[in-house]
């Protein structure tokens, strides 16, 4: 009896796959899954039809509309039809998964989210090697910020500047159309980066930033500096050096790399504590050994609005000279009463640099290298082409300028100030030549 009813079923079972009955129209899935198998209650489905998975929206990750999954990441999972459906919610979710490459974890996680009755924790694992989908991908938005920068300029004649001074409305709306290009910190592939970050949100962009040049190829913190090349006149490579205010624990890295770079120059133009600290006391008074780097104070001489001191440094029986020029008189997150002391500022640290001889780059920081470090080289750089082409094109070295280093020149109102500095040096010139 008990073999008759096994034979019974066997050959019932065979007769429901090879001869399937009239097929009947199931309504959908609410979740728009594939259509829930045919209980005994009710005839079954067409196998083919009931079989075809209908990719669930709810779950469907979403893409921007230049993104797009590969191919193989839309093939339904292999035989969807033949895994048994639980009723209620659960299966109703199953069911949208079963033709999406994502995998549900085990039914113990559903649970894990507050506030939540059932929370979906979707396994990436299914996708095996494909890239994410975010990975190197340029926005339209960062596209179009980096044509600005590459493009962006209006050239000032001599008139035309005066005239733009004194429309100190137009100069803020033209500031605030500038990308400010900053960096994010997943660009930065340095583990602990931040610990040599005098401000987090101020990084140097990645494909312009000082390496140092360490004998610890396994450290690349060590190699670390929040220091940016900077483009000069008519784009000369790495004319100066943008670079935040040295930290208790960073003051080894910036003498490093004055004296790896040559630079013949650095100029200073902040206090050493603005409310809140701004830069520490990095050199020495007399005599100091930092690092590999051993630091002498040859001379000081006093100005009105800054300090100038020569140091020797030396390194492996080697050595060269450095001037070092402290401004104080720029007030934080404000600009100067008058333009004249940074053009003097200016007008030394170019004598210096020519006469000294070296090919290496102005070391410019403030606190955070941005700010009063920007107006600094974007001046100095408008006065040259004051010089050379009897114009000047202020939003075009901004441009460049940030596309070195984010964020350089920080506000409206140091922008209106490079464009009153430059119309100041534009009338000495005006003088000198007798125009």
């Amino acid at each position: 009896m008990v073999l008759y009813h096994l034979k019974e079923k066997v050959e019932y079972s065979d007769r429901q796959f090879k001869e399937p009955p009239a097929c009947r129209d199931v309504p959908p899935d609410p979740c728009g899954g594939p259509r829930p198998r045919p209980t005994s209650d009710a005839p079954s489905s067409s196998p083919a039809a009931w079989c075809r998975p209908i990719p669930c929206p709810h779950l469907r990750p979403r893409l921007s509309s230049h993104q797009s999954l590969p191919s193989c990441a839309l093939r339904p999972r292999a035989n969807p039809c033949h895994q048994r459906q639980r009723p209620g919610i659960q299966s109703r979710a199953q069911a949208c998964l079963s033709a999406s490459p994502f995998r549900m974890k085990s039914a113990a996680g559903l649970q894990e989210r507050r506030g939540s009755n059932v929370s979906l924790v979707l396994d990436m694992s299914a996708l095996g090697a494909v890239e994410p989908l975010n990975c190197g991908v340029v926005t339209p938005r960062e596209r179009a910020s980096q044509e600005y920068l590459l493009s962006a300029g209006r050239a000032l004649t001599r008139q035309r500047l005066q005239d733009v001074v004194l429309h100190t409305q137009a100069l803020h709306a033209e500031f605030a159309e500038i990308p400010m290009n900053f960096v994010d910190p997943k660009e930065l592939d340095i583990p602990s980066h931040g610990t040599k970050n005098r401000y987090k949100t101020i990084l140097p962009n990645p494909h312009s930033r000082v390496i140092l040049r360490t004998k610890n190829s396994y450290n690349p913190l060590s190699s670390y500096i929040n220091a940016n090349y900077i483009r000069g006149y008519l784009g000369d490579e790495k004319a100066y050096i943008a670079t935040q205010g040295p930290m208790i624990n960073t003051v080894n890295d910036f003498w490093q790399m004055a004296w790896q770079e040559d630079a013949p120059v650095i100029v200073m133009i902040t206090k050493l504590k603005e409310k809140n600290e701004k830069c520490v006391l990095y050199w020495p008074e007399r005599r100091g050994i930092y690092g590999k780097v051993e630091v002498l104070v040859n001379s000081v001489s006093e100005c009105d609005h800054y300090t100038t001191r020569t140091l020797t440094l030396k390194q492996g029986g080697q050595s060269h000279v450095v001037k070092h020029y402290w401004y104080t008189s720029w007030p934080d997150h404000k600009t100067p009463d008058s333009a004249q002391p940074l053009l003097q500022l200016m007008a030394d640290v170019e004598q210096d640099r020519q006469a000294s001889g070296s090919a290496g780059p102005v070391i410019v920081h403030c606190s955070a290298g941005i700010g009063r470090t920007g107006c600094f080289i974007a001046t100095t750089i408008g006065c040259r082409q004051l010089q050379q082409e009897g114009m000047v094109d202020v939003l075009g070295i901004v441009c460049q300028l940030r596309g070195d280093r984010g964020g350089m020149i920080q506000t409206g109102e140091q922008y209106e100030f490079v464009h009153h500095a430059l119309s100041l040096y534009e009338s000495h010139l005006s003088a000198d030549t007798g125009q």
